[in-house]
Protein backbone atom coordinates (compact mmCIF):
# COMPACT_ATOMS: atom_id res chain seq x y z
CA UNK A 1 0.00 0.00 0.00
CA UNK A 2 1.22 3.72 -0.94
CA UNK A 3 2.10 5.61 2.18
CA UNK A 4 2.45 9.41 2.72
CA UNK A 5 3.12 9.92 6.38
CA UNK A 6 3.61 13.34 7.80
CA UNK A 7 7.15 14.46 8.93
CA UNK A 8 6.08 14.07 12.81
CA UNK A 9 5.22 9.98 12.52
CA UNK A 10 7.85 9.53 9.88
CA UNK A 11 10.35 10.18 12.41
CA UNK A 12 9.16 8.50 15.08
CA UNK A 13 9.22 4.80 15.74
CA UNK A 14 5.94 4.46 15.67
CA UNK A 15 5.26 5.78 12.84
CA UNK A 16 8.35 3.49 11.22
CA UNK A 17 6.65 0.53 12.05
CA UNK A 18 3.10 1.20 11.28
CA UNK A 19 4.38 2.77 7.90
CA UNK A 20 6.38 -0.61 7.37
CA UNK A 21 2.98 -2.49 8.53
CA UNK A 22 0.89 -0.30 5.81
CA UNK A 23 3.42 -1.41 2.96
CA UNK A 24 3.00 -5.01 3.09
CA UNK A 25 -0.82 -4.72 3.05
CA UNK A 26 -2.08 -5.06 -0.33
CA UNK A 27 -5.99 -4.48 0.20
CA UNK A 28 -7.11 -7.76 -0.82
CA UNK A 29 -10.11 -7.92 1.41
CA UNK A 30 -9.39 -11.09 2.72
CA UNK A 31 -9.64 -10.37 6.26
CA UNK A 32 -12.77 -9.13 5.79
CA UNK A 33 -13.79 -12.92 4.99
CA UNK A 34 -12.98 -13.53 8.33
CA UNK A 35 -13.96 -10.54 10.44
CA UNK A 36 -16.62 -11.32 13.20
CA UNK A 37 -17.44 -7.92 13.37
CA UNK A 38 -17.59 -7.11 9.73
CA UNK A 39 -19.84 -10.18 9.13
CA UNK A 40 -22.26 -8.80 11.95
CA UNK A 41 -22.06 -5.06 10.74
CA UNK A 42 -21.30 -5.81 7.29
CA UNK A 43 -19.54 -2.32 7.07
CA UNK A 44 -16.19 -1.80 5.32
CA UNK A 45 -15.19 0.75 8.11
CA UNK A 46 -16.28 -2.55 11.03
CA UNK A 47 -13.44 -4.85 9.01
CA UNK A 48 -9.63 -4.97 8.90
CA UNK A 49 -9.08 -3.68 5.49
CA UNK A 50 -11.32 -0.50 6.56
CA UNK A 51 -9.85 -0.05 9.94
CA UNK A 52 -6.11 -0.38 8.00
CA UNK A 53 -7.39 2.70 5.94
CA UNK A 54 -8.73 4.82 8.36
CA UNK A 55 -4.75 4.40 10.61
CA UNK A 56 -3.52 5.34 7.45
CA UNK A 57 -5.12 8.59 7.08
CA UNK A 58 -4.35 9.47 10.93
CA UNK A 59 -0.94 8.75 10.23
CA UNK A 60 -1.02 10.78 6.87
CA UNK A 61 -2.38 13.61 8.80
CA UNK A 62 -6.27 14.07 8.06
CA UNK A 63 -9.02 14.88 10.53
CA UNK A 64 -9.35 12.45 13.19
CA UNK A 65 -13.12 11.63 14.36
CA UNK A 66 -14.87 10.07 17.56
CA UNK A 67 -15.80 8.07 14.22
CA UNK A 68 -13.18 6.59 13.76
CA UNK A 69 -12.65 5.80 17.51
CA UNK A 70 -15.86 4.04 17.54
CA UNK A 71 -14.75 1.59 14.68
CA UNK A 72 -11.05 1.11 16.02
CA UNK A 73 -13.19 0.33 19.44
CA UNK A 74 -14.99 -2.32 17.76
CA UNK A 75 -12.28 -4.29 16.49
CA UNK A 76 -11.94 -7.46 19.25
CA UNK A 77 -8.13 -7.81 18.49
CA UNK A 78 -9.26 -11.81 17.91
CA UNK A 79 -6.80 -11.72 15.40
CA UNK A 80 -8.47 -14.00 12.92
CA UNK A 81 -7.21 -11.28 10.05
CA UNK A 82 -3.28 -12.26 10.72
CA UNK A 83 -4.28 -15.53 10.28
CA UNK A 84 -5.91 -15.26 7.13
CA UNK A 85 -3.96 -12.68 5.50
CA UNK A 86 -1.45 -13.98 2.57
CA UNK A 87 0.72 -10.65 3.01
CA UNK A 88 1.66 -11.38 6.67
CA UNK A 89 0.07 -7.85 7.55
CA UNK A 90 0.59 -7.07 11.31
CA UNK A 91 -2.69 -5.94 12.05
CA UNK A 92 -2.85 -6.08 15.71
CA UNK A 93 0.48 -4.26 16.44
CA UNK A 94 -0.83 -1.17 13.69
CA UNK A 95 -3.83 -1.17 15.72
CA UNK A 96 -2.26 -0.99 18.67
CA UNK A 97 -0.74 2.29 17.17
CA UNK A 98 -3.66 3.65 15.08
CA UNK A 99 -5.47 3.40 18.83
CA UNK A 100 -2.89 4.88 20.98
CA UNK A 101 -2.86 8.03 18.74
CA UNK A 102 -6.63 8.27 18.20
CA UNK A 103 -6.53 8.06 22.00
CA UNK A 104 -4.68 10.99 22.14
CA UNK A 105 -6.38 12.84 19.69
CA UNK A 106 -9.93 12.23 20.66
CA UNK A 107 -11.95 12.85 23.89
CA UNK A 108 -13.93 9.93 25.33
CA UNK A 109 -17.31 11.37 26.84
CA UNK A 110 -17.00 11.49 30.72
CA UNK A 111 -18.96 8.06 30.86
CA UNK A 112 -16.53 6.18 29.11
CA UNK A 113 -13.71 7.57 30.51
CA UNK A 114 -15.13 6.41 34.21
CA UNK A 115 -15.75 3.13 32.74
CA UNK A 116 -12.69 2.40 31.09
CA UNK A 117 -10.73 3.86 33.84
CA UNK A 118 -13.06 1.82 36.64
CA UNK A 119 -11.81 -1.04 34.46
CA UNK A 120 -7.96 -0.47 34.00
CA UNK A 121 -7.80 0.10 38.04
CA UNK A 122 -9.87 -2.80 39.49
CA UNK A 123 -9.86 -5.67 37.26
CA UNK A 124 -5.68 -6.46 37.48
CA UNK A 125 -5.32 -5.33 41.05
CA UNK A 126 -6.09 -8.65 43.18
CA UNK A 127 -6.24 -6.36 46.33
CA UNK A 128 -8.93 -4.86 44.92
CA UNK A 129 -10.75 -7.13 42.53
CA UNK A 130 -10.64 -10.57 45.03
CA UNK A 131 -12.95 -8.94 47.47
CA UNK A 132 -15.01 -6.86 45.40
CA UNK A 133 -15.60 -10.49 43.97
CA UNK A 134 -16.47 -12.03 47.04
CA UNK A 135 -18.73 -8.81 48.38
CA UNK A 136 -20.65 -9.42 44.96
CA UNK A 137 -20.61 -13.29 45.24
CA UNK A 138 -22.56 -12.95 49.29
CA UNK A 139 -24.73 -10.39 47.64
CA UNK A 140 -25.36 -12.22 44.42
CA UNK A 141 -29.26 -12.08 44.44
CA UNK A 142 -29.46 -8.21 44.88
CA UNK A 143 -27.11 -7.69 41.93
CA UNK A 144 -28.77 -6.78 38.37
CA UNK A 145 -29.25 -10.38 35.99
CA UNK A 146 -26.30 -8.92 33.55
CA UNK A 147 -23.89 -8.87 36.79
CA UNK A 148 -25.01 -12.39 38.12
CA UNK A 149 -24.22 -13.56 34.60
CA UNK A 150 -20.70 -12.59 35.04
CA UNK A 151 -20.26 -13.32 38.51
CA UNK A 152 -19.38 -17.53 38.72
CA UNK A 153 -20.75 -18.99 41.70
CA UNK A 154 -18.18 -19.21 44.59
CA UNK A 155 -16.27 -22.51 44.82
CA UNK A 156 -13.18 -24.21 46.75
CA UNK A 157 -10.35 -24.72 44.61
CA UNK A 158 -8.98 -28.46 45.05
CA UNK A 159 -5.71 -28.68 46.85
CA UNK A 160 -2.40 -27.29 45.56
CA UNK A 161 0.22 -30.41 45.79
CA UNK A 162 2.70 -29.74 48.36
CA UNK A 163 5.96 -31.95 47.50
CA UNK A 164 8.96 -30.94 45.87
CA UNK A 165 9.89 -32.21 42.32
CA UNK A 166 12.78 -32.09 40.14
CA UNK A 167 11.64 -30.45 37.23
CA UNK A 168 10.15 -27.04 37.77
CA UNK A 169 7.52 -24.45 36.14
CA UNK A 170 6.93 -20.97 37.20
CA UNK A 171 3.17 -20.37 36.85
CA UNK A 172 1.29 -16.48 36.06
CA UNK A 173 -1.55 -16.83 38.44
CA UNK A 174 -2.87 -14.08 36.76
CA UNK A 175 -5.28 -10.90 37.96
CA UNK A 176 -8.69 -11.91 37.42
CA UNK A 177 -8.21 -15.62 37.47
CA UNK A 178 -8.00 -15.97 40.92
CA UNK A 179 -10.52 -14.64 42.62
CA UNK A 180 -13.11 -15.89 39.35
CA UNK A 181 -11.88 -19.63 38.59
CA UNK A 182 -9.49 -20.69 40.82
CA UNK A 183 -9.27 -23.97 40.51
CA UNK A 184 -7.81 -23.67 37.02
CA UNK A 185 -4.53 -22.64 38.73
CA UNK A 186 -4.58 -25.31 41.07
CA UNK A 187 -5.48 -28.21 38.33
CA UNK A 188 -2.67 -26.85 36.74
CA UNK A 189 -0.79 -27.45 39.11
CA UNK A 190 -2.12 -31.19 40.45
CA UNK A 191 -1.58 -32.31 36.83
CA UNK A 192 1.44 -31.53 36.37
CA UNK A 193 2.50 -32.83 39.85
CA UNK A 194 0.94 -36.02 38.44
CA UNK A 195 3.87 -35.66 36.15
CA UNK A 196 6.80 -34.85 38.00
CA UNK A 197 6.85 -31.01 37.44
CA UNK A 198 6.26 -29.11 40.20
CA UNK A 199 4.68 -25.36 39.61
CA UNK A 200 6.07 -22.34 41.77
CA UNK A 201 3.95 -19.05 42.04
CA UNK A 202 5.75 -15.71 43.22
CA UNK A 203 3.68 -13.43 45.04
CA UNK A 204 4.90 -10.23 43.78
CA UNK A 205 3.76 -11.76 39.98
CA UNK A 206 0.25 -10.35 38.85
CA UNK A 207 -1.35 -8.67 36.06
CA UNK A 208 0.62 -9.57 32.81
CA UNK A 209 -0.94 -6.41 31.01
CA UNK A 210 -3.33 -7.00 28.64
CA UNK A 211 -6.33 -5.65 30.25
CA UNK A 212 -4.70 -2.01 30.36
CA UNK A 213 -3.38 -2.68 27.02
CA UNK A 214 -6.66 -3.42 25.11
CA UNK A 215 -7.59 0.03 27.44
CA UNK A 216 -5.25 2.05 25.40
CA UNK A 217 -3.89 2.63 28.80
CA UNK A 218 -0.07 1.41 27.02
CA UNK A 219 2.58 2.60 29.87
CA UNK A 220 0.47 1.08 32.65
CA UNK A 221 0.30 -2.17 30.60
CA UNK A 222 4.60 -2.10 30.22
CA UNK A 223 4.82 -1.35 34.10
CA UNK A 224 3.03 -4.18 34.42
CA UNK A 225 5.19 -6.03 32.32
CA UNK A 226 7.96 -5.09 34.24
CA UNK A 227 7.04 -6.06 37.65
CA UNK A 228 6.43 -9.08 36.46
CA UNK A 229 10.14 -9.51 34.73
CA UNK A 230 11.01 -8.00 38.27
CA UNK A 231 9.14 -10.68 40.27
CA UNK A 232 10.50 -13.32 37.87
CA UNK A 233 13.96 -12.65 37.29
CA UNK A 234 15.70 -13.09 40.72
CA UNK A 235 14.14 -16.43 40.57
CA UNK A 236 15.12 -17.39 37.29
CA UNK A 237 18.83 -16.47 37.83
CA UNK A 238 19.46 -18.60 40.86
CA UNK A 239 17.39 -21.50 39.64
CA UNK A 240 18.65 -22.86 36.39
CA UNK A 241 15.89 -25.67 37.02
CA UNK A 242 13.07 -23.83 35.93
CA UNK A 243 11.92 -24.61 32.29
CA UNK A 244 9.50 -22.77 31.14
CA UNK A 245 7.00 -19.93 32.64
CA UNK A 246 3.69 -21.56 32.20
CA UNK A 247 -0.35 -19.92 31.23
CA UNK A 248 -3.35 -21.24 31.39
CA UNK A 249 -5.08 -18.42 29.77
CA UNK A 250 -4.59 -17.99 26.43
CA UNK A 251 -5.02 -13.99 26.52
CA UNK A 252 -2.23 -13.72 29.09
CA UNK A 253 0.27 -16.07 27.63
CA UNK A 254 -0.18 -14.12 24.40
CA UNK A 255 0.88 -11.00 25.76
CA UNK A 256 3.46 -12.74 27.65
CA UNK A 257 5.39 -13.73 24.19
CA UNK A 258 4.76 -10.07 23.26
CA UNK A 259 6.90 -8.54 26.28
CA UNK A 260 9.99 -9.14 24.08
CA UNK A 261 8.67 -6.52 21.25
CA UNK A 262 6.75 -4.09 23.69
CA UNK A 263 9.84 -3.52 25.54
CA UNK A 264 12.52 -3.77 22.72
CA UNK A 265 13.09 -0.33 22.98
CA UNK A 266 13.62 -0.33 26.96
CA UNK A 267 17.23 -0.42 27.47
CA UNK A 268 17.00 -1.64 31.31
CA UNK A 269 14.42 -4.42 30.27
CA UNK A 270 14.78 -5.52 26.68
CA UNK A 271 16.85 -8.39 27.16
CA UNK A 272 15.52 -9.57 30.09
CA UNK A 273 12.12 -9.48 28.11
CA UNK A 274 13.54 -11.29 25.28
CA UNK A 275 14.51 -13.94 27.63
CA UNK A 276 11.18 -13.91 29.46
CA UNK A 277 9.48 -14.20 26.47
CA UNK A 278 11.38 -16.90 24.84
CA UNK A 279 10.20 -19.11 27.82
CA UNK A 280 7.17 -18.36 27.75
CA UNK A 281 4.53 -21.30 26.92
CA UNK A 282 0.66 -22.18 26.90
CA UNK A 283 0.22 -25.21 29.02
CA UNK A 284 -1.49 -26.94 25.45
CA UNK A 285 2.70 -26.21 24.61
CA UNK A 286 3.61 -28.32 27.69
CA UNK A 287 1.31 -31.59 28.20
CA UNK A 288 1.44 -32.93 24.34
CA UNK A 289 4.93 -34.44 25.70
CA UNK A 290 3.66 -36.20 28.47
CA UNK A 291 0.58 -37.97 26.54
CA UNK A 292 1.71 -41.47 27.07
CA UNK A 293 2.32 -40.71 31.00
CA UNK A 294 -1.11 -39.26 31.06
CA UNK A 295 -2.72 -42.29 29.24
CA UNK A 296 -1.17 -44.56 31.97
CA UNK A 297 -2.38 -42.33 34.61
CA UNK A 298 -6.07 -42.25 33.65
CA UNK A 299 -7.79 -44.57 35.79
CA UNK A 300 -10.90 -45.16 33.40
CA UNK A 301 -11.98 -44.11 29.80
CA UNK A 302 -13.71 -40.50 29.64
CA UNK A 303 -17.28 -40.84 29.00
CA UNK A 304 -17.80 -36.97 28.78
CA UNK A 305 -18.94 -35.71 25.47
CA UNK A 306 -17.11 -32.23 25.76
CA UNK A 307 -17.79 -29.24 22.91
CA UNK A 308 -14.45 -27.45 22.43
CA UNK A 309 -14.21 -23.83 21.62
CA UNK A 310 -10.29 -22.42 21.13
CA UNK A 311 -9.87 -18.90 22.36
CA UNK A 312 -8.44 -16.86 19.38
CA UNK A 313 -5.50 -15.72 21.81
CA UNK A 314 -4.69 -19.25 21.31
CA UNK A 315 -5.24 -20.60 17.79
CA UNK A 316 -4.70 -16.91 16.22
CA UNK A 317 -2.33 -15.00 18.77
CA UNK A 318 -0.06 -17.64 19.93
CA UNK A 319 -0.31 -19.63 16.19
CA UNK A 320 -1.20 -22.90 18.44
CA UNK A 321 -4.61 -24.54 16.45
CA UNK A 322 -4.90 -27.90 17.30
CA UNK A 323 -2.81 -28.86 20.49
CA UNK A 324 -5.92 -29.09 23.09
CA UNK A 325 -8.00 -30.97 20.78
CA UNK A 326 -5.50 -33.56 20.08
CA UNK A 327 -4.30 -34.23 23.17
CA UNK A 328 -7.66 -34.91 24.49
CA UNK A 329 -8.68 -36.62 21.95
CA UNK A 330 -5.87 -38.70 22.03
CA UNK A 331 -6.56 -39.22 25.52
CA UNK A 332 -10.14 -40.48 24.76
CA UNK A 333 -12.21 -37.54 25.37
CA UNK A 334 -15.19 -37.40 23.50
CA UNK A 335 -14.42 -33.94 21.17
CA UNK A 336 -17.07 -31.77 19.22
CA UNK A 337 -15.39 -29.17 16.98
CA UNK A 338 -17.34 -25.95 16.93
CA UNK A 339 -18.72 -25.07 13.13
CA UNK A 340 -17.03 -21.84 13.33
CA UNK A 341 -14.48 -22.51 15.56
CA UNK A 342 -12.12 -19.88 14.04
CA UNK A 343 -14.52 -16.97 14.59
CA UNK A 344 -14.37 -14.98 18.44
CA UNK A 345 -17.26 -15.74 20.76
CA UNK A 346 -17.29 -12.34 21.84
CA UNK A 347 -14.98 -12.57 25.05
CA UNK A 348 -11.98 -10.43 24.00
CA UNK A 349 -10.91 -9.30 27.49
CA UNK A 350 -12.90 -5.92 28.67
CA UNK A 351 -14.80 -6.69 24.87
CA UNK A 352 -18.33 -7.61 26.57
CA UNK A 353 -18.64 -5.12 28.68
CA UNK A 354 -17.63 -1.98 26.31
CA UNK A 355 -19.38 -3.99 23.33
CA UNK A 356 -22.11 -6.02 25.33
CA UNK A 357 -24.92 -5.87 22.12
CA UNK A 358 -21.73 -7.46 19.64
CA UNK A 359 -20.49 -9.35 22.07
CA UNK A 360 -23.96 -11.11 23.33
CA UNK A 361 -24.17 -11.38 19.09
CA UNK A 362 -21.42 -13.49 19.01
CA UNK A 363 -21.72 -14.93 22.02
CA UNK A 364 -24.68 -16.73 20.91
CA UNK A 365 -23.90 -17.72 17.34
CA UNK A 366 -20.96 -19.54 19.17
CA UNK A 367 -23.07 -21.24 21.92
CA UNK A 368 -25.91 -22.46 18.90
CA UNK A 369 -22.58 -24.36 16.69
CA UNK A 370 -21.42 -25.80 20.55
CA UNK A 371 -24.32 -27.09 21.90
CA UNK A 372 -25.75 -29.51 22.43
CA UNK A 373 -23.25 -30.65 25.28
CA UNK A 374 -22.44 -32.73 28.44
CA UNK A 375 -19.88 -29.95 28.99
CA UNK A 376 -17.83 -26.91 27.07
CA UNK A 377 -14.27 -26.35 27.19
CA UNK A 378 -11.88 -23.50 26.64
CA UNK A 379 -8.70 -22.65 27.71
CA UNK A 380 -8.87 -18.70 28.75
CA UNK A 381 -10.82 -17.59 31.45
CA UNK A 382 -12.56 -14.71 29.74
CA UNK A 383 -14.11 -17.09 26.49
CA UNK A 384 -15.50 -19.78 29.62
CA UNK A 385 -17.07 -16.55 31.45
CA UNK A 386 -18.42 -14.78 28.76
CA UNK A 387 -19.96 -18.24 27.37
CA UNK A 388 -20.78 -19.70 30.76
CA UNK A 389 -23.32 -16.33 30.74
CA UNK A 390 -25.44 -17.86 28.02
CA UNK A 391 -25.86 -21.21 29.09
CA UNK A 392 -26.75 -23.44 31.99
CA UNK A 393 -24.60 -26.23 30.25
CA UNK A 394 -21.15 -26.26 32.27
CA UNK A 395 -17.97 -24.17 30.82
CA UNK A 396 -14.88 -25.02 32.13
CA UNK A 397 -11.14 -24.85 31.46
CA UNK A 398 -9.88 -28.06 29.83
CA UNK A 399 -7.18 -28.74 32.06
CA UNK A 400 -9.73 -29.00 34.98
CA UNK A 401 -11.81 -31.91 32.91
CA UNK A 402 -8.53 -33.44 32.99
CA UNK A 403 -7.70 -33.04 36.79
CA UNK A 404 -10.59 -34.41 37.55
CA UNK A 405 -10.70 -37.20 35.21
CA UNK A 406 -7.16 -38.63 36.73
CA UNK A 407 -7.31 -38.18 40.41
CA UNK A 408 -11.37 -39.45 40.15
CA UNK A 409 -13.42 -35.90 40.65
Amino acid sequence: MQTNLTAQFQASLEGQEAEQILRSCVHCGFCNATCPTYQLLGDELDGPRGRIYQIKQVLEGQEVTRSTQLHLDRCLTCRNCETTCPSGVEYSRLLDIGRKLVEERVPRPFAEQLQRSVLANTLPRRWIFTPAVKAGQLLRPLLPRNLQAKLPVRNTPSAWPKRSQARQMLLLEGCVQPALLPNVNAATARVLDALGVQVLRVAKAGCCGALRHHLNQQEAALDDARRNIDAWWPLLQQNQQIEAIISNASGCGVMLKDYGHLLRHDAAYSAKAQQIASLVRDLSEVLPAFTPKLKALLPTTPTLKLAYHPPCTLQHGQQLKGQVETLMTALGFSLKHCADSHLCCGSAGTYSILQPQLATQLRDNKLKNLLPAEGIISANIGCQMHLQSGTEVPVRHWIEVLDAALHGA
